[in-house]
């Protein structure tokens, strides 16, 4: 009778033996798995942290070749200064800020660059020259009366044609006196970096016109 019960009990012993093999089975393949798994998710972390790494590089790179051509900018911008303001005392450019807004250097390059020109052109004469753009009429206005004094002169001292040709050239170029004076008016513009606009040629033009007609009239 001792015999059933023994081979019952080395079935039941083999059974769970397989039952334990299939169980160790299974929790290799579970292992496995969570192995290749973590194997899986380890080498997508590197692969985002080296797509991050070269990323950041090249956003180095950009950011240095930005600051060089922003450098050029301000150099240039810096240069045009010195030359269109006459600031010969102002030095290197300024050195850049640390920190800063977070504003487009570009757009503050262009800002620059358009106050650098409204600066760089020139305004028209103030109001205090007008005398002076007076004083140019009156000059070009006895000027243009000298050469018909002297052509009218001419005319009566050579005769025949000349005595009825050179009055007429006479009146013309007393005429054209007050233009004379937008000479030495372009001159005093120029000297003051400025341009002679409506204004001031009006002044030169209205000045040299009544002495013109003063000096035709007290002429005769």
């Amino acid at each position: 009778m001792n015999e059933p019960v023994a081979s019952e009990t080395y079935t039941a012993q083999l059974r769970r033996l397989a039952e334990l093999t299939a169980r160790v089975h299974e929790q290799r393949a579970e292992a496995r798995t969570w192995y290749e798994r973590q194997c899986a998710a380890a080498e997508r972390a590197v692969a985002d942290a080296v797509a991050e790494v070269r990323r950041a590089e090249q956003e180095l790179v950009d950011a240095r070749e930005e600051q060089e051509r922003v450098d050029a900018e301000v150099a240039h911008l810096w240069q045009q200064a010195r030359a269109r303001l006459g600031a010969r005392r102002l030095g290197g450019p300024p050195a850049p800020a640390n920190g800063g807004d977070g504003a487009d250097p570009a757009l503050l390059l262009g800002r620059a660059r358009d106050l650098l020109n409204r600066a760089g052109q020139p305004g028209e004469l103030p109001g205090s020259a007008n005398p002076l753009l007076a004083l140019c009429g009156v000059g070009g206005a006895v000027l243009g009366y000298a050469l018909g004094v002297a052509a009218r002169a001419l005319g009566v001292g050579y005769g025949g044609d000349l005595a009825v040709g050179m009055p007429v050239l006479a009146l013309v170029v007393t005429l054209f006196g007050p233009l004379i004076g937008l000479a030495p008016a372009r001159l005093l513009a120029d000297r003051r970096h400025a341009m002679l606009g409506p204004r001031p040629v009006m002044v030169v033009l209205g000045a040299g016109l009544v002495a013109t007609v003063l000096l035709l009239v007290l002429g005769r």
